[in-house]
């Protein structure tokens, strides 16, 4: 039996990479996936065609997670065209790698809205109709990176650093409404992102190298556990950070990514 048939599942920056995975492995469990993508459609076409050549089903909605009429607008949208909203995977995330005293005020509203404003105003909406329901689930990708720091990153560290308290209080605040809300803790994943920020071969070996397991996850992996927080399996998890790191937050201090 697949564990998701007919659920109405939103993927946020599903064209590429973690989003990508877990969209076409919802579709593969029967789900009704809506592939939310920012501005690279042909991208999230592909992740579409990945969903249909499984013979899953997909919906294309393009929609910046860091406006809020457009999260407004995409809501209502899969409401009516898609379905009833069953769980929304929040992944879709703004980047900053500039050192603290460069961050200017501009980049890290930039940031801050689609990590967390956006993030915070989106699972919102999807709660005030699951809550109605009494039922549903929401699950935020956060980073190895808010409790492991690497400099020239403040930006997106806060920022992820606020997602797993938000993890915590919407849990505590949306359990008597029979919606769990937990959040996936990826360590270094093999990411378009990752390699292009390091296209030297010799330092991704080096990196490599230093996570315990020796080497970095696929998006895949991320996506198995998303999927298994999503599903019954996991009906007495709410409010738990799952790491997927191949022990790397576990390693002692040293870390030599800069």
């Amino acid at each position: 039996m697949k564990r998701f048939t007919d659920q109405v599942v939103i993927v946020t920056g599903a064209s590429r990479g973690i989003g990508r995975a877990t969209a076409v492995a919802f579709a593969r469990e029967g789900a009704r996936v809506v592939v939310n993508f920012r501005s690279d459609e042909s991208s999230a076409k592909a992740t579409l065609a990945q969903i249909e050549a499984a013979g899953g089903r997909g919906w294309l909605k393009r929609a910046d997670v860091g406006q809020a009429a457009e999260i407004e607008r995409m809501v209502e949208a899969v409401e009516n065209e898609v379905g009833p909203i069953g769980v929304l995977v929040n992944n879709a995330a703004a980047f900053n790698r500039d050192h603290f005293l460069d961050v200017t005020l501009d980049e890290l509203d930039r940031v801050w809205a689609t990590n967390v404003r956006g993030l915070f105003y989106l699972s919102q909406l999807c709660a005030r109709r699951m809550a109605e329901r009494r039922e549903g689930c929401i699950i935020h990708v956060s980073s190895i990176g808010a409790r492991l720091a690497v400099a020239s990153r403040a930006a997106y560290l806060t920022s992820k650093g606020a997602v797993e308290s938000l993890t915590r209080a919407m849990a505590l605040d949306l359990a008597p409404y029979n919606i769990r809300v937990n959040a996936v803790v990826p360590g270094l994943i093999r990411t378009e992102g990752l390699l292009d920020s390091m296209p030297d071969p010799a330092r991704q070996a080096a990196l490599e190298a230093y996570i315990p397991d020796g080497r970095f996850g696929e998006s895949h992996e991320v996506a198995e556990v998303i999927l298994f927080l999503a599903s019954d399996e996991a009906r007495y998890v709410n409010g738990a950070l799952i790491s997927v790191d191949g022990a790397m937050g576990a390693r002692e201090a040293g870390f030599p990514y800069k």
